[in-house]
């Protein structure tokens, strides 16, 4: 299997790291979790024109047909900058979803807009009394999902009610798919967005209450429930199934790319600071600390690839899994060595560094903890095991 990227996937990366390094992104991300979503949505718009948004979408809808290396390759690039906004949701897990329902009219409803970036999407995966959705209060289109459903969002009068505290998934949505984006206490007050109607309406807002406080101050999180059903039935489920799948496998390439951008700016800042006369990038401690995140990062990456080339494969749900805890390990340990060797300047909000040291924590569990991905590749690997064995 070759793992090697083509050039053009390789010159797309360039391209959009080139526009996102113009961007300036952390100012973004600042304005974005003070309620100020212009320079967000500017910068998404950007990232819509170059085709980000549009590339698992098929060409009938205004997409690119690509496949789902190529998404990775961007959204990897997505995670190095930290751009703001539901990213994954609106790249690849919405795409992912709607083709894959028997019936195309929600396909053709939303996708046309949301390839061209004029509409952003986010979804929440059915719990059994609450979902939580990534800024439902600033995208066009909420989704809830769950047991054969997919259903408009509506806001729940419990919004501010408390959850985990590190960003992560309520403890009892472990064992299943419905942990996209959950978040942390928080209160509850504000106003309501209604759902759109469906005549001829591309987007649908989801009644909103003020967020719940998450880790990361620009991942804006609202509790939503069901309303307006868009589908049901068994069909529905296997495509709700896929597209969670894809939902971990991009929220992998963010933590990569992520990951990735804490070194380069760690090795830079050994490079600059000095002690004792000289550069603490001299220092064995920091070689060997930064060597390891390195080395992290690097046997992460396979394990992401090879996730994107079997997503439509029996072995989907392991390997996005284990690239999800591949990469949230190695993006953690970077966040580690970077904090320590920055020292006190990088517990600082106004420092940039933290930009990606929020964002690192919140990612790790927002589609699921490690124990319930290292579940998941267990069972599959088992059920691998009792297929292969001879039957008596």
């Amino acid at each position: 299997m070759r793992f090697a990227l083509s050039t053009e996937q390789l010159d797309f990366a360039a391209e959009l790291r080139k526009i996102l390094d113009a961007g300036q992104v952390p100012a973004a991300v600042r304005a974005w979790a003070d309620d100020d979503t212009g320079k967000g949505r500017a910068l998404l718009r950007q990232v819509a024109e170059m085709g980000v948004f549009g590339l698992l979408v098929d060409e009938q809808y205004g997409g690119a047909e690509a496949t789902p290396v190529d998404l990775t390759v961007a959204l990897v690039e997505l995670g190095r900058a930290a751009v703001p906004g539901p990213t994954i949701e609106s790249a690849a897990v919405i795409p992912a979803l709607l083709q894959g329902l028997p019936d195309p009219e929600p396909a053709r409803r939303w996708l046309p807009a949301l390839t061209g970036g004029g509409l952003l999407g986010t979804i929440a995966f059915d719990e059994p009394q609450r979902s939580i959705a990534l800024d439902a209060e600033t995208v066009d289109l909420v989704l809830v999902a769950g047991d054969g459903r997919i259903s408009l969002g509506r806001r729940t009068p419990d919004s501010g009610q408390a959850v985990d505290p590190t960003n992560s998934a309520p403890a009892d949505a472990a064992s299943a798919p419905g942990q996209a984006s959950a978040g942390a206490a928080g209160d509850a007050s504000g106003g309501s967005v209604a759902p759109a109607s469906g005549s001829g309406s591309t987007g649908a807002r989801a009644s909103v209450l003020s967020p719940l406080a998450s880790i990361d101050p620009a991942r804006k999180l609202f509790g939503i429930t069901a309303d307006e059903l868009v589908a049901d039935g068994a069909d529905v489920q296997e495509a709700i199934d896929y597209a969670f799948d894809h939902g971990v496998l991009a929220c992998a390439a963010q933590l990569l790319g992520a990951g990735r951008a804490i070194l380069d700016q760690t090795t830079n800042y050994a490079k600059q600071r000095k002690q004792f006369g000289r550069a603490i990038g001299e220092f064995q401690a920091v070689k060997q600390q930064l060597a390891d995140v390195l080395i992290a990062l690097d046997l992460a990456e396979p394990l992401l690839y090879r996730a994107a080339l079997t997503l439509d494969s029996p072995d989907r749900t392991r390997d996005v899994s284990a690239a999800l805890v591949a990469c949230g390990d190695a993006a953690h340990r970077a966040a580690r060595a970077g904090l320590q060797v920055h020292g006190a300047i990088g517990y600082t909000a106004e420092y940039d560094l933290s930009v990606w040291l929020t964002r690192v924590t919140a990612l790790r569990t927002a589609w699921g903890t490690a124990d319930f991905h290292r579940a998941r590749i267990a069972t599959a690997l088992r059920a691998g095991a009792l297929s292969a064995s001879p039957t008596s």
